[in-house]
């Protein structure tokens, strides 16, 4: 049986696991993966808002600072897969704009900005006057919004592309097979098993299989919490020349209590998205989820109905239990956990690599990394 070594071996190839072997090969450690497509999964679909300060629910002040952090990262982050690479990322400076639709809307936006100012965070209010003001295509009846210029966006395909020409270059081993079972010698994580017969080992391996990560056989129980799918459809448009600008930056909302929000790219693609969706690994995209984003949006823009619908999709978010990554050290030695980002993937590649790249060239968990650790929920189960 075929058998290779390296110091560390990662389990996907979706832009977290890309972005952390970079890193740690950068940091001069032996590095592979293990994917039978790199640079697929949920980024392939991903609308790519970097958007910490919109994203921010009540509870998740720990999350805003991790996101915070990434985005504070993503300039030289992109620019440096660019040098590398040669390749464009689709990083923008866009700015987001938050609108509500009706006064019940507009009263929860102004808690929000209220609870944004509490935390220090860079916000504007602005009138509906002055919403459409900054963008036209509003719809009339818009009643106010918060205007954040710190969030931006990028091309979660292009990111993709990019991070497999990067991890090639520094010389990441691809291996464009499937991990069927984790090998566990003296209890202790030592590679993986290829759907093609290989042993891949290695003295550190890290599980970022997106919602798979807690399925691989061979993972003893109770080391990974459930990492459960939650499915979100996406619409994309094309903006024709004539209509352009249409949007200059990102716009959401809620609309009849679903989130939706609207992302331009400088190419003219317009990315519609998302449901949220506990169907299981079901990437099916249905009528109803084309069709309530196509009415919720054209609610918030009505003259997207102009614009051509070139493609549908639907991907899989790996949600925790408590909706926040899990990085680091697990309780099996030698297994590192990158997975779990739920919403937020897109935005937490800069940090995630930083952190776990850091983690596995000196073995120290990063301060930023600690209030993420996969034992937390271990130790919860133990109070209780």
């Amino acid at each position: 049986m075929a058998r290779s070594h390296s110091d560390v071996l990662v389990v996907g190839g979706g832009i977290i696991g890309l972005g952390v072997a970079w890193r740690a090969a950068q940091r001069g450690l032996a590095v592979a993966l293990v994917d039978p497509v790199p640079g697929g999964g949920a980024a392939q679909v991903a609308a790519g808002m970097l958007a910490p300060v919109t994203e921010l629910q009540y509870g998740e002040e720990p999350l805003l600072r991790l996101g915070m952090a990434s985005n504070e990262r993503y300039a030289a982050f992109a620019a440096e897969l660019t040098e590398v690479t040669g390749l464009d990322t689709g990083y923008r400076r866009t700015g987001t704009l938050a609108v509500a639709l009706d006064a019940d809307d507009r009263e929860e936006l102004r808690e929000l900005h209220a609870f944004q100012a509490r935390l220090g965070l860079d916000s504007q209010w602005l009138t509906g006057r002055e919403c459409r003001r900054l963008e036209p295509m509003l719809a009339p009846g818009v009643r106010g919004g918060l205007l954040v210029t710190g969030d931006h966006q990028v091309d979660g395909r292009r990111l993709a592309r990019a991070l497999v020409v990067a991890c090639e270059r520094a010389g990441v081993v691809l291996h464009r097979e499937s991990a069927v079972e984790l090998l566990v010698e003296d209890g202790r994580a030592a590679g993986v098993r290829t759907d093609g017969g290989a042993e891949l080992a290695a003295g550190r391996t890290v599980l970022a299989a997106g919602c798979r990560s807690h399925l691989l056989p061979g993972l003893p129980e109770g080391v990974l919490p459930p990492v459960r799918p939650v499915k979100g459809q996406v619409l994309r448009l094309r903006i024709p020349e004539a209509y352009r600008p249409f949007l200059s930056r990102n716009v959401r909302a809620v609309v009849r209590g679903q989130h939706i929000y609207l992302v331009p790219r400088a190419d003219g693609e317009l990315v519609i998205g998302a449901t949220s969706e506990e169907q299981g690994f079901d990437t099916t995209v249905t009528a109803g989820g084309v069709y309530e984003l196509l009415r919720d949006a054209h609610e918030l823009v009505p003259g997207l109905t102009e614009l051509p619908l070139v493609e549908t999709g639907a991907g899989l978010r790996p949600g925790s239990p408590d909706n926040a990554p899990l990085l680091g050290p697990t309780r099996l030695p030698g297994l590192v956990a990158a997975t779990g980002h739920y919403r937020n993937g897109v935005l937490l590649t800069p940090v995630t690599a930083d952190l776990l790249g850091e983690h596995l060239a000196t073995g120290s968990v990063p301060e930023l990394a600690a209030p993420f650790s996969p034992d937390r929920f271990h130790a919860k189960a133990l109070a209780c």
